[in-house]
């Protein structure tokens, strides 16, 4: 058992929460339980998951995509009343980080992804993505690793070299990205959700765009900091994958 309040400061100072200007506020966003023994994971908040919160008996609820974001009305419809009625019940902390930990060095995003296909970061690239050098592999082994990496097959734009040497690595809705991966002379952009325009994109500047899915590519670095938080506080967390193939 460990304190929430505890938790919740660890985790938002592990993550450096004050460098990442946020869509949504970062750490704490639904105060429940003081005390924490079941620590419950997955990539967005949803009745699901908080249901299933509540049905194992989590005292905490970890999501890389929270409950308030700046485009949305500020109403509480009754989606979200649905949502909070089955945290309340859970008595269950509500926690997300969104772009802090996309960009942690070892527990984000972009590198848990990085590692699971042998790509080795060597420094930043682009808002929070992953500067990586890969060894000169082919489009089709790529593909391949991506696939065993995320249980996903990827959209596939292979219009780069034969030989991927260098590629850049952001995951979620980056495929806006996939110009300035160019210019700065990226082999392959590998990231979530491609745009339309990308590949014409990539047709024309000679790169592959390898897109695995938002969902599919953010499951990583939740589970990380979960078993790294779990580790800390010796507190027993679990994952729930609610499908989704965006």
């Amino acid at each position: 058992m460990a304190g929430r309040d505890e938790i919740v400061a660890y985790a938002n100072a592990l993550l450096d929460v004050e460098r990442w200007p946020e869509f949504a506020p970062p750490g704490l966003q639904v105060v429940g339980a003081e005390e924490v023994t079941l620590l419950l994971c997955g990539v967005s908040s949803s009745l699901e998951l908080f249901e299933h919160a509540a049905d194992v008996g989590a005292d905490m609820v970890l999501v890389h995509h929270g409950l308030f974001w700046r485009n949305e009305p500020l109403v509480v419809d009754r989606r979200l009343r649905r949502r909070l009625e089955a945290l309340f019940r859970a008595n269950a902390s509500l926690l997300a980080y969104h772009l802090a930990l996309d960009a942690h060095a070892t527990l984000g995003n972009a590198a848990q992804l990085a590692t699971r296909i042998g790509a080795v970061p060597d420094g930043p690239f682009g808002g929070v993505g992953l500067a990586c050098a890969l060894g000169g592999i082919s489009i089709a082994e790529l593909t391949t690793r991506v696939y065993e990496a995320v249980a996903r097959e990827p959209l596939v734009f292979g219009y780069g070299p034969e030989r991927i040497e260098r590629i850049a690595v952001s995951t979620g809705a980056a495929g806006y990205d996939l110009i300035r991966a160019a210019h700065e002379g990226f082999d392959a952009l590998l990231t979530g959700e491609p745009e339309e325009p990308n590949r014409a994109t990539a047709r024309e500047l000679g790169i592959h765009l390898v897109a695995a899915g938002h969902h599919a590519t953010e499951r990583l670095g939740v589970q990380a900091l979960a078993a790294h938080l779990a580790a800390t506080f010796a507190v027993e967390w679990r994952y729930l994958e609610v499908d989704n193939p965006v």
